[in-house]
């Protein structure tokens, strides 16, 4: 689930200002590959180890699992997300289920109690069936700020809300009262959904799809007439991109929604007319940001497939084919009646538009699929602004906003020669998590010398056998890392 970087001459702290770089400086090159054990290759005495490090699992998916969620408020409860088989017309199939009754694993090992077995996997059970999809559940999310409601997407093109209210702080099964309330189908397959962190508008989502578009609602039973089936508010709809939406991201403050397409371009919406009230604007009045392959400065051949946004919102991260990544600063907003340091009322001169191409990186061989934002405090008053960014080609790159985006840290291998598909900083913290097509779920912490590797959990298929893990939850502590598996399994792994 997605530092600041300071780039303004007034910012303080010991970062400086990014610039275009050749990403040629590396801090610290770990080949994962190099570090493990030779295999026997001798086909006749080969055995396989089956491993499973989970808490507990939840089993009931026919088919993969490719989309999971979180809620926001109680991180106990996950909604996943996939297809009721493999028959090309099998019926979307999603579960809201509790992590609650998941027992944790003893700090001693077994052999420390007399009982040396394996601990045992707990199975958990769902609460609620996520049902009326015709094709894949591909895209999940609660709404913000208190996970009023779960809103499924699917391959069938259908938005579905289903309404959520729990009765109690410790989130048991028995707690959770869930209904579905409405839908909306206007478009064909939904790519993704991107809830707005943004209080002043609550209970927002952002969609994007298959045909160019991207949509944003309010989910507002009292603005449908206090009609549950008329809660679906269209705010708006943008269609400037020219191929399928791959992926969005809102700024922090939920003031701007950044989304990039097969077609190379990234726009930054205006969605509450926000930076039209500053004048910042452009001519289309629907965008602050607009960069399209026709800017040979960022032009990425093959199209971007991924974003994310700094802690702080003033800069934006994309990645796309060929493992090219571009920074792009972000607008910044200042109300007249906000009051600066010392009291003084802040004038247009703090308002600044965005747009500047900061960095063009490429480090790794093939398409960036994934990219996350932190920001981690080093020494005395030392704040750090990373990057991570996971690759096809299996590899795990950070960087280092505060030193022009060199290379801090590449990660060879991290996933072996298999996709990484999902790269997520610990809020706050040097610890990355990663999950790939190879069944496995890491840990890096980025401050230590060697490698860096803390944790490995295993327990999906991988290594092309029909597995993989597809995504990840872990809330904000990461004490439980909770997998969508390729092979139809949902593991809980604990830190």
């Amino acid at each position: 689930m997605s530092a600041p970087h300071e780039k303004t001459p007034q910012d303080d702290g010991h970062e400086s200002e990014p610039e275009m770089l050749e990403a040629d400086e590396v801090g610290e090159e770990v080949n994962v590959d190099d570090e493990d054990m030779p295999m026997d290759s001798d086909d006749e005495n080969e055995e396989i180890n089956l491993q499973n490090d989970s808490v507990a699992y939840f089993d009931a998916h026919k088919d993969s699992v490719f989309a999971i969620a979180q809620h926001p408020v109680h991180p106990t409860l996950i909604a996943t997300g996939g297809s009721e088989g493999d028959a090309d017309d099998a019926p979307g199939k999603g579960y809201l289920l509790s992590t609650a009754a998941a027992a944790s694993r003893p700090v001693l090992p077994a052999s420390f109690s007399g009982d040396a077995a394996q601990p045992q996997s707990t199975e958990l059970q769902f609460i609620y069936p996520i049902d009326g999809h015709t094709d894949s559940i591909n895209a999940l999310a609660f709404t913000l700020p208190k996970g009023d409601f779960l809103v499924s997407g699917g391959m069938d093109g259908k938005l579905r809300v289903h309404a959520l209210r729990v009765n109690s702080p410790t989130a048991e099964a028995a707690s959770v009262q869930i209904k579905f309330i409405a839908e909306a189908q206007e478009v064909p397959e939904v790519n993704w959904i991107a809830a707005c962190p943004s209080p002043k508008y609550p209970n927002t989502i952002a969609i994007g799809a298959s045909d160019n578009s991207v949509w944003v609602y309010t989910i507002d039973i009292a603005a449908g007439g206090g009609n549950p089936a008329n809660c679906l508010q269209l705010v708006q709809t943008y269609w400037l991109h020219q191929a399928p939406v791959t992926a969005g991201a809102w700024t922090p403050d939920g003031n701007f929604l950044c989304t990039v397409s097969e077609d190379a371009s990234l726009y930054v919406w205006d969605v509450w007319g926000e930076a039209a009230a500053a004048g910042l604007v452009e001519s289309n009045g629907q965008t602050t940001v607009s960069l399209t392959a026709e800017d040979q400065r960022f032009v990425v051949e093959g199209g971007l497939y991924s974003v994310a946004v700094d802690p702080k919102g003033t800069l934006v991260a994309v990645g796309g084919a060929g493992g090219a990544i571009r920074i792009v600063s972000l607008p910044r907003l200042a109300s007249s009646a906000q009051a600066g340091k010392g009291g003084k009322s802040k004038s247009a001169s703090d308002v600044v538009g965005g747009g500047q191409i900061l960095a063009a990186l490429q480090t790794a061989s093939d398409s960036i699929e994934a990219l996350s934002f932190t920001t981690a405090a080093g020494g005395p008053g030392q704040i750090s602004t990373l990057l991570a960014a996971g690759s096809v080609d299996g590899s795990v790159t950070v960087f280092d906003a505060g030193r022009r985006f060199a290379v801090r840290r590449s990660l060879v291998g991290a996933h072996e020669e298999f996709s990484v598909v999902k790269v997520e900083f610990v809020k706050n913290s040097w610890l990355l998590t990663t999950c790939g097509m190879d069944g496995v779920v890491r840990r890096w912490d980025l401050r230590a010398q060697d490698g860096g590797l803390v944790k490995e959990w295993k327990g999906h298929r991988g290594d092309g056998e029909g597995g993989g893990v597809l995504g990840f939850v872990q809330g904000e502590t990461g004490e439980r890392v909770v997998t969508a598996g390729d092979d139809g399994v949902v593991l809980v792994f604990e830190a």
